[in-house]
């Protein structure tokens, strides 16, 4: 995509209380764009910033999240984007214990930690085709308690929990969205 922004988002896993849980964070009704949607903390690049120190900066500028306390592993498949035109870039990571997080700007509305086990129930997943430009593609939903996660974070999730899990993803890499 020509014209598309880079970004770097962190996926931050952490040991809960029934396993690997994920930080996700829900964007404000305020926003312009993507409100009330559930994303991985994170941005867009500044210019000449790598993937991992805009993931970095962006956790701590929307939750607190120390970058001392963090141990980056690498990366999952970079996502390209119609509606917000950007190239995102997953930096995966871990953290030794839940840190004491809170909402740092007006961006993100509530703060969340999903054990995986939870996203990989049978009532969580569902999968639909959708028309984006012409193209029907596949987009990925976990259905929790009371939120919904889908588009580029649902899609990151799936590889997530495809490594994790050691059951192929359903959707191809580097697909576009």
């Amino acid at each position: 995509m020509v014209d598309a922004r880079p970004s770097a988002v962190l996926v931050v896993l952490a040991e809960g209380p029934y396993g690997a849980e994920v930080l996700l964070t829900r964007r404000s009704w305020e926003l312009r764009h993507h409100k009330g949607e559930v994303s991985f903390p994170g941005g867009r690049m500044d210019d000449g910033e790598h993937p991992i120190d805009a993931a970095l900066r962006e956790a701590w500028e929307e939750v607190g999240l120390d970058p001392s306390l963090v141990v980056v592993h690498g990366e999952l498949d970079h996502i390209n984007t119609f509606v917000s035109q950007s190239y995102i870039v997953p930096v995966v990571a871990t953290v030794a214990q839940h840190p004491e997080l809170s909402a740092q700007t007006m961006e993100v509305d509530r703060i969340m930690w999903v054990p995986l086990v939870e996203l990989v129930r049978r009532d969580t997943y569902r999968e639909e085709f959708w028309t984006i430009n012409g193209v029907e593609r596949m987009l990925l939903f976990y259905e929790l308690d009371d939120e919904t996660v889908w588009g580029a974070t649902g899609r990151m999730l799936g590889q997530l929990l495809a490594l994790a899990t050691g059951v192929p993803s359903p959707l191809p890499p580097g697909e576009l969205f």
